[in-house]
């Protein structure tokens, strides 16, 4: 049985993407992100899960700037959640007009403020660590209701006010299961790679790169910057893109790449959604094969 660290504590969405992503494992909660990957790169762990982007609120950057620094750590598969929240109160309060605060990870206030303005209008929003985290503070009495993640009520004793709570109906957050470098999943042709380059301070450093992804006919489905809190204004650029580095055209761009700046790949592996990769007339790995074995003829003198 894998061990799979996982962003806790209990009753987070991360809770249910690990679930789903190891339904076999043995469940660990850690109590932040750089805990869950550290489990893994100290061998607590066979594996983390974590969240890395939300569809409303955008990347999770402790996961970015977690796997940036550190062990190598690579994804090796992925889940896509809807973002539906419960609202869960102390059992004690009858009225709605009681409740006078309202507890969560900042990300999850802000996907609920519309909710919460038309049926809570009083209530002050109270930032916490994680969802779960909410619902243990309002078990305490220290704050009246939270707002969580559905699998929170099978963990806490508090009443469900309200269920599928979402000002954005069709909202996801994307996690992955992050393990030490290794065999990789086999490419299904609906695959997506991931990896962090650290470009050069300079003028058309970035658009270098992506020309590098372009000229391939490689689509770019995420695009990322986060300091490298080194020198101001130095960046790192978090890249995902369809395919998977099995495929000629993907590892002949991922070579591309690292000639021109530091490179760490962050993994290959099927996308959740199950969305194959979008490939240009020209660009097919059949394509690249065949100028592969071109070259090799004309160096070896066999090109007829």
């Amino acid at each position: 049985m894998s061990r799979i660290a996982y962003f806790g504590p209990r009753g987070t969405f991360t809770e249910q993407a690990a679930r789903r992503l190891a339904p076999d494992g043995a469940l660990t909660p850690a109590e932040t992100i750089l805990a869950a990957l550290a489990a893994v790169r100290e061998g607590a762990a066979d594996a983390a899960c974590v969240p890395v982007e939300n569809s409303v609120e955008g990347p999770v950057t402790a996961t970015l700037d977690g796997l940036a620094e550190g062990p190598p750590l690579v994804a090796v598969a992925e889940e896509l959640l809807p973002v539906h929240f419960s609202v869960l109160v102390r059992s004690d309060l009858a009225d709605t007009a009681e409740i006078r605060t309202v507890a969560s990870h900042p990300h999850a206030l802000a996907q609920v403020r519309q909710w919460l303005a038309a049926r809570l209008p009083n209530a002050r929003h109270v930032a916490a660590s994680s969802t779960a985290a909410a619902a243990v503070a309002v078990q305490r009495g220290e704050y009246d209701a939270a707002v969580t993640a559905p699998v929170a009520a099978e963990h806490y004793p508090l009443r469900e006010l309200a269920t599928e709570v979402a000002d954005v109906p069709d909202a996801r957050t994307r996690f992955v299961l992050l393990r030490p470098p290794g065999e990789l999943p086999a490419p299904t042709g609906a695959d997506r790679t991931s990896l962090v380059a650290a470009a050069a301070n300079r003028t058309g450093a970035l658009a270098e790169l992506l020309t590098e992804l372009a000229g391939r006919g490689i689509n770019l489905t995420r695009l990322d910057a986060r300091p490298t809190k080194g020198n101001f204004g130095e960046y790192r650029f978090f890249i995902d893109i369809e395919g998977h580095v099995a495929e000629p055209r993907i590892g002949d761009a991922l070579a591309a790449l690292r000639r021109r700046c530091d490179v760490r790949f962050l993994g290959s592996h099927p996308r959740a959604d199950g969305v194959p990769a979008t490939i240009q007339p020209g660009a097919e790995n059949e394509a690249f094969e065949r100028a592969t074995n071109w070259v090799a003829a004309v160096r070896a003198g066999t090109l007829a």
